[in-house]
Order: structure tokens, then sequence, then C-alpha cells
């Protein structure tokens, strides 16, 4: 951003153009994405938009760093409430958290999965995943009964990115089965049946 908006009025317009960004890039997609169709769907001139962002590349940036925070946050808060579940119903949670995270805003998650070049959104995503490897190791380390896998922080980061790219391609291609229900409960099977095998 090229000026932090101290004013209500200045954060206001800053949140106005972020977003008619996610419209913008959701409706017309990341080739056609422009400046001048942000402001013109914020119903701003573009130079009220370059008061803020120098390009588009600094307002999509913007916009793909908001779509990750609020998936990980969603995912986060849900998995905290749940540290205390058993084995199969902390997975069942995990699969469930991810899942209505990335269908909150399914449109922007096709653009940012299949659209914007990796290295786009590949910090922030890397983020939502060691954010959530975080607890869920947390989880395994405090409950040695869960898992018979020797390391906690490997089988975390195997559950998660096992979980993740299973969510993400449901939530984008919307099979129809399995249907959401099957998904979690198979996504639990997997996941109970990787922790309880020997190491």
């Amino acid at each position: 951003m090229r000026k932090e908006p101290r004013q209500a009025r200045s954060r206001a317009m800053v949140e106005r153009i972020v977003e008619a960004g996610r419209r913008t890039l959701v409706a017309d997609g990341y080739d056609r994405f422009s400046t001048n169709r942000v402001a013109q769907t914020a119903g701003i001139s573009p130079g009220s938009l370059y008061q803020y962002f120098p390009d588009k590349t600094a307002l999509l940036d913007v916009v793909v760093e908001r779509y990750w925070d609020d998936v990980s946050d969603r995912v986060a808060a849900s998995l905290a409430d749940r540290i205390s579940d058993s084995g199969p119903a902390m997975a069942r949670a995990v699969a469930e958290s991810l899942l209505d995270a990335l269908d909150a805003d399914r449109a922007l998650l096709r653009v940012v999965a299949e659209e914007l070049p990796a290295r786009r959104s590949r910090q922030r995503r890397a983020a939502l995943e060691r954010r959530v490897r975080e607890l869920a190791t947390a989880y395994l380390a405090a409950r040695p009964d869960a898992s018979r896998r020797p390391s906690p922080a490997v089988a975390a980061w195997i559950v998660v990115l096992a979980v993740e790219n299973l969510a993400t391609r449901w939530v984008l291609d919307r099979p129809e089965r399995p249907d959401r229900e099957e998904l979690v409960e198979e996504i639990a099977a997997l996941v109970s049946g990787y922790l309880t095998s020997p190491g």
C-alpha cells in the first residue's frame, strides 16, 4: 500500500477499493484484473485508487493476503475450540472447518487456486498451513494416545496437507460423490488410519 490510511474516511476508502478488487478479480479473473476495472467497480477515479495502491500488483497482494488471513482465522478459531476432542472427532473438525473456510468464498478460491501464479499466494497459503500444522502438532504432542506416529510434527504436516488438498479439490470440483458428509467421514477414516498405524 502506498500510504497507511489514518482517518476513518481514508480507511473506508481502502476497504471499498479492496472489496472492489475482490469483486473484480472474481468477475474478470486474474488476466483481466486491472486498476481501471477496480476503480470502475468501486465507483471512484483511478487517481483515487492510486493514492493508496501504486499499481495492480499491490492491490492484488492485499486482496490475496486478506483472503488467506480470513481462511486461516476461521480454521484456527474452529480448531482451538476442539482441541480436547478425540482423534477421529478432531479429524472431522479439521475437515469441517477447512471446508467451511474454503467454501465461504469459493469464487475467489477458484481464482487464487487456478489462475494466480503460484508465487502470488504461496507465502500466505504457507502461513495458513503453518498455523494449522502448529495446532495439529500441539494436539498430537499433548495426546500421545491419538497417534502411533513417531513424530507429531511430521504427522501434522502430512495430515494438514492431505486434508487441505482434499478439501480444496472438493470445494472447487463439487463432485456428485462423495457428498460433503461422505468426504468428512472418509477424511476422518484416512487420518485416523494413518495416525493409528505403527510408526
